[in-house]
């Protein structure tokens, strides 16, 4: 078996790309003519981030990408100072991200972090309740001035209060700076989202450690059950729909909603009678903020927010519908998680034999606890609420590009880079402001059409799970936790599982998500569009599951996922949902096919296929 993956710097080339490279920063890109980088990138293991990016970046998507590459390296490397770990490398490779987790080889060096990890991470774990109701005031005031951001063309003459009260600043000028203020607050949302979530997953990663200190054997979904059941803003939208369903049926507006696909169609017939213009006023209170929730997981320009589709809510609302009409509960069982909780910690706490012991496991579950409503709060704070409007105001951007010639479509706007959008935007004020003929239109129409024939070969290709050189034993623990990315798993690409046919594959290996054995049959889903094609009963199997998706969880009976570790977002959705799921397997997706029947074990982590589909 080999011991390394393919060579950073072997990776062919698609055909028809050529000259993609330009697409992206150049600090992106692997260098092999730089031999100290290049040895770097040699010995490092890269892997493909699909927990966060399932498909290929178009050129301006990757600022999320670039905004906690900064965020997130600089709070572990020189803000914190996490001891065993410094930040995370980017690199990109046919539009995909592949990161490396740099660690601090050296003990001493370790040594020497720790205390002042600790002042400085005790003093946020101390203060952590009053810190975080800051943190709320900071996001919804930068939330505010996102939402005020407008902007319109350029007017053919300025307005006389330009002159009159003596202003003395123009209209091009506040075109420019405007966008330039949209990055940066782009820019300070991410620095404002690891303010907290690297100390959030330390918490996880001390009790789990802990934990396997005092119990050496204790699985994984042992401990992630011991901090289940615990309420936060995530999971607000999908019980705001639930709210709306039970109102539907009360006020006997179900059929509307149910004989009607069209969310257009729904508000005209709900107009029309007293009741249904109270659940249509109940809507607007909920669309504002509960409804900015991403279809997707927010990284992508194309994953647009409820309010942006109202179908996607209402469809989801139907589901709740169906199951209350058919006596089935629906949310999470919440009550239920709590006991299995309480009873759990209380039969290990029992077993516990020293004070010291006792102490630190208490010590370490108490502040897993109470940093759990960050670590998927700031998700809907950032990655749905800031993206989903954030998108929008680039939209605005692109219409007056367009309007201006240099595009076809506001859609063609995210085949650029940021950087090449203020030069556009610069293009187009000059030539207002001197009446003469702009660049843009000659130049990017033709650039964009290659562009958008690159993306396409993108799309179509698969990018290796890793690169590199992979460590003897993978102790990085956010690569654990996070990513799912352990020994096993890699020794299981190095073997070439991924590279095996669907019908080769009977067993697939992953991390323990949520606990709990199931059968059923299987349902690829590739997007939220499909949701409607589960059956009840089925396995849902997807790249990863998005918090937009919970509608859904009345219907199946467990989950599998491509990308993920017990601490992602997917995972822990599923547990608050008693679901039984198995994440990280890789090649879940390609493997299993919809209609095959499954084994879902989400303590040991396995899936077994034990019949193919006819």
């Amino acid at each position: 078996m080999s011991t390394k993956f393919l060579s950073p710097h072997d990776v062919p080339k698609i055909p028809g790309t050529e000259g993609w490279e330009k697409l992206y920063p150049y600090h992106y890109q692997f260098s092999k003519d730089d031999p100290a980088r290049a040895k770097f990138e040699e010995d490092q293991l890269w892997f493909y981030d699909g927990l966060h990016y399932p498909e290929p970046h178009y050129p301006f998507d990757l600022i999320w990408d670039e905004a906690w590459f900064l965020a997130l390296s600089q709070n572990n490397t020189r803000t914190f100072l996490m001891p065993p770990a410094l930040g995370i490398d980017h690199r990109i490779v046919n539009g995909y991200v592949y990161i490396t987790p740099v660690g601090v080889p050296d003990p001493e060096e370790i040594g020497k972090r720790v205390p002042i990890f600790m002042k400085r991470a005790g003093y946020y774990y101390e203060n952590w309740d009053r810190l975080y109701a800051d943190w709320q005031v900071k996001m919804k005031e930068l939330l505010a001035e996102l939402d005020a951001v407008k902007f319109d063309p350029l007017p053919e003459i300025e307005d006389e209060s330009l002159v009159y009260e003596n202003k003395g600043i123009g209209s091009g000028y506040h075109l420019l700076t405007k966008y330039d203020e949209l990055i940066h607050m782009g820019m300070k949302v991410w620095q404002y989202h690891f303010e907290f979530l690297n100390l959030g997953y330390a918490a996880y990663v001390t009790f789990i450690n802990t934990a396997n200190t005092i119990f050496p054997d204790i699985p994984i979904s042992t401990l992630t059950k011991m901090v289940s059941g615990i309420d936060v803003v995530m999971y607000k939208p999908d019980s705001e729909l639930i709210r709306l369903a039970r109102l539907a049926i009360d006020n006997g507006l179900d059929s509307i909603l149910l004989n009607n696909k069209s969310s257009a169609t729904v508000m005209a017939e709900m107009a029309k009678t007293t009741n249904g213009k109270y659940w249509l006023d109940e809507l607007e209170k909920a669309r504002y903020p509960w409804f900015y929730i991403s279809t997707g997981t927010g990284w992508y320009h194309h994953h647009y927010s409820w309010n942006d589709n109202l179908d996607v809510p209402f469809a989801s609302i139907c589901m709740h519908i169906d199951a209350i009409k058919a006596g089935k509960q629906v949310g999470r069982p919440t009550e239920k998680l709590i006991q299995e909780s309480e009873a759990l910690i209380a039969e290990y706490r029992s077993l516990i034999t020293t004070d010291a012991d006792r102490q630190a496991f208490d010590q370490a579950l108490a502040i897993s606890k109470r940093v759990f409503p960050y670590v998927e709060d700031h998700l809907f704070y950032v990655e749905h609420w800031f993206h989903s409007i954030f998108w929008n105001k680039v939209r605005q951007v692109s219409d007056i590009l367009v309007g201006a010639g240099f595009f076809k479509d506001r859609e063609d706007i995210w085949l650029l880079k940021r950087g090449e959008i203020r030069d556009a935007l610069w293009d187009h004020v000059t030539s207002w402001a001197t009446g003469t003929l702009a660049r843009g239109p000659s130049y990017w129409q033709k650039e964009i059409e290659w562009r958008k024939g690159v993306m396409k070969k993108f799309q179509e290709w698969s990018p290796p799970s890793a690169l590199g050189t992979p460590p003897e034993v993978v102790t990085e623990p956010f690569s654990i936790v996070l990513w799912g990315v352990t020994t096993s798993v890699l020794k299981n690409w190095l073997k070439g599982v991924e590279a095996a046919s669907g019908e080769a594959v009977e067993e697939l290996a992953g991390s323990p998500g949520s606990s709990g054995v199931v059968e059923g049959r299987a349902r690829v889903i590739k997007s939220a569009d499909e949701l409607d094609l589960l059956k009840d009963g089925e396995i849902l199997v997807a790249t990863t599951t998005s918090p937009s998706w919970a509608p859904a969880f009345t219907k199946i009976a467990g989950a599998i996922t491509d990308v993920g570790g017990a601490m992602c977002h997917a995972a822990i959705v599923c547990r608050e949902y008693g679901l039984p799921t198995v994440v990280g397997t890789g090649r879940g997706t390609s493997v299993i096919k919809t209609g095959d029947l499954v084994r879902i074990d989400g303590d040991e982590g396995t899936v077994t296929i034990l019949e193919r589909a006819a």
